[in-house]
């Protein structure tokens, strides 16, 4: 964690001070020069900047090994702003069916502003240069993906976007910068809901973009544009987080890893997806570019039917049925009717999500506590 200023007492607060006011005023035009043209750090107006959403900016730029990091009030900001900022009529944008499917909406908007997008399922990520053309501007993808936990080459994808110029995004929700750096690994933008590990209570709802100091400054003028700055208490809020991040993504990740294996062979159980797996298709590629762990995610069908996996979810005890992830309890949902939702049913089935897709977020519960209550709720199948 980065340390903060000296006051003028010679001491350090603790705690960032949440910073409320919505504007400031100027010891002298001088002051207000030096701020407007980047000399000094300073203040003008919250849609600007905010000191404690610029704290914590900071703390996400380091832990992702960016230049600069920009703080917005979603995860969802964070994504429609990187296409705001680097896309326009006649680009072409490669997406993968297995993101975030509120992304699905922001392509509606974008196609009717006259990006050209294809969609590509998250298996057939090697095929990506083949569907490259000569106005692509961008590939945007998940690793792991949501919900399904599909693993993707991120240096690979990477050295295909390098030949045309294009740029490539990843979405590190999933992994969490404890697990993955997708800038080391070649990526031009990271974005994070920090809705989720970052945040990790359920308590505040903010996203993140980090990468180069003139990345930050472009996506900075879309944000003061638009009005997406992060309110100060929300930022607060996260950077009580990330104090203790490294300690909830490491118990998460053991959470899981336990889980998975427990479920690997159960009879009820079809289609599990968890990276830390050996069975799992995307193993291999995982170990190459995660560390750490391989995330408190995983994905798997229960039964033959949706209401297999309603009756399991319905007799969880100790195991929450709610959306969301990366928080201190462990979550499951239905994503066919939860984050799925925005999709036409045809294409939710499409690439992998069933009716009976169950998505597991671990928590950093006992995992014997976790075990025990999955097995009675398998029982009632």
């Amino acid at each position: 964690m980065m340390k903060g200023p000296l006051t003028p007492y010679g001491n350090k607060p603790m705690v960032t001070p949440i910073v409320n006011s919505v504007n400031y005023e100027y010891e002298s035009f001088e002051v207000l020069r030096q701020i407007t043209d980047g000399e000094v750090d300073g203040y003008t107006y919250h849609r600007d900047d905010n000191p404690t959403v610029r704290s914590v900016e900071k703390i996400i730029a380091q832990m992702e090994d960016a230049e600069d990091c920009i703080i917005v009030t979603s995860g969802m900001a964070a994504c429609t702003m990187v296409f705001l900022t680097y896309l326009s009529a006649g680009d072409h944008l490669i997406l993968f069916h297995d993101i975030y499917g509120a992304n699905y909406k922001v392509s509606l908007i974008l196609e009717r502003m006259g990006v050209e997008i294809t969609w590509l399922d998250a298996s057939d990520w090697p095929l990506v240069e083949k569907h490259m053309k000569t106005n692509t501007a961008m590939v945007f993808c998940e690793t792991p993906t949501n919900p399904l936990c599909k693993i993707m080459d991120i240096h690979s994808l990477a050295q295909m976007t390098k030949k045309i110029n294009a740029m490539l995004v990843v979405d590190n929700t999933f992994a969490t910068p404890f697990h993955q750096n997708p800038l080391k690994l070649g990526a031009d933008l990271v974005v994070h809901s920090a809705t989720k590990g970052l945040g990790g209570h359920n308590d505040l709802m903010a996203g993140a973009i980090a990468g180069s100091k003139s990345h930050y400054d472009a996506l900075w003028f879309t944000r003061q544009a638009i009005g997406t700055t992060l309110d100060a208490y929300s930022a607060s809020l996260l950077e009580r987080g990330l104090k203790t991040f490294s300690l909830r993504a490491e118990k998460m990740a053991s959470n899981a890893l336990q889980i998975a294996r427990h479920l690997e062979h159960n009879p009820h159980i079809s289609n599990l997806r968890y990276p830390g797996l050996e069975s799992d298709q995307g193993h291999e590629t995982a170990k190459k570019q995660m560390h750490n762990g391989f995330g408190g995610m995983m994905a798997f069908d229960i039964g033959k039917t949706q209401e297999d996996a309603k009756k399991f979810i319905s007799s969880l005890d100790s195991i929450y049925h709610a959306v969301s992830l990366g928080s201190t309890e462990t979550l499951i949902c239905i994503p066919y009717l939860t984050t799925m939702l925005y999709l036409p049913s045809e294409r939710r089935l499409g690439f992998g999500v069933n009716a009976n897709t169950v998505r597991l977020s671990a928590g950093i519960e006992e995992p014997k506590t976790l075990i025990a209550d999955l097995k009675k709720a398998l029982k009632a199948i």
